[in-house]
């Protein structure tokens, strides 16, 4: 009864399957996932992080694909899943990586980033604590800048509200028009603006390393040196600074995982942790 089911076809077919159990895609030919983290509009658009995937591609003769969540909330869920091989993002998503999965840090952006709070100027305190209660504009809810604004207001019963914005403009726009109270937004990004009359920065916290790159252990060691290398020779070729030109970086520092200790701790009070 069975051999007449057993043509020709359906045993090439067979054969096919067979071959595909026996010999999987090996882990070197499958393609590398670089994870990186929702950023301002005006800052670094995902799209233009292409040329870096392109240019990792190109070390490593591997296809390197990006993954960039919409919003916060969604890139720290794919930051605990673990389900990528480099990660482009902020100090304390590196921090925690590095901690909870063993990454390791390859490169960092030369730059540095800080974080101002910006109030409107009523004649009433400049006291931040007077925002308990009161609205206050935001770049995400996991951020760095968000996070930072939280440590201001350690006791969870007495927080401002968080009101997420995509942009810089977007966050100095609703604090004009008196939407909200204040915005805790990028220092450079504010500077590059004229502040109208009736608001005031009140603080600026300290300067940190905006973005680094890390690596998966899971990798192999000559693969992860191969990206370390070419990143930070990458302004001493054609290719490495048509790509360090295309993302608007001029150049990457060497980076260790003992310079972003201590930085995921402001991520504690969020689930997952």
């Amino acid at each position: 009864m069975l051999a007449r089911f057993r043509t020709p076809r359906r045993c090439a077919i067979l054969t096919f399957v067979l071959a595909l159990l026996a010999h999987p895609v090996a882990a070197e030919d499958a393609a590398l996932v670089l994870l990186t983290q929702p950023l301002p509009r005006e800052e670094m658009p995902a799209a233009s992080l292409q040329p870096l995937a392109d240019y990792i591609a190109t070390l490593t003769s591997r296809r390197c694909t990006i993954s960039t969540p919409p919003n916060f909330p969604a890139y720290w869920e794919a930051v605990r899943h673990n389900r990528y091989d480099l990660a482009f993002d902020a100090p304390h998503f590196t921090d925690y990586r590095i901690r909870k999965f063993g990454f390791i840090a390859l490169a960092k952006t030369p730059d540095t980033t800080s974080y101002s709070l910006l109030m409107r100027d009523d004649g009433r305190s400049r006291d931040p604590t007077v925002l308990v209660g009161k609205r206050v504009v935001t770049l995400g809810l996991t951020s760095i800048g968000t996070l930072r604004l939280n440590a201001l207001f350690p006791d969870p019963f007495r927080q401002p509200v968080l009101v997420e914005v995509a942009s810089t403009e977007d966050g100095l726009n609703m604090l004009f028009k008196k939407k909200v109270e204040a915005a805790f937004l990028p220092t450079a990004s504010i500077g590059n603006r004229i502040i109208p009359r009736g608001s005031a920065v009140i603080l600026t916290t300290e300067p940190i390393p905006r973005l680094a790159l890390s690596a998966s252990p899971r990798l192999a060691r000559d693969l992860i040196d191969q990206i370390r290398t070419g990143l930070l020779q990458a302004r001493t070729t054609d290719p490495g600074r048509d790509m360090l030109r295309a993302i608007g970086i001029e150049f990457f520092d060497a980076a260790t995982n003992e310079e972003f200790a201590n930085h995921s701790f402001v991520l504690k009070g969020y689930w997952g942790y």
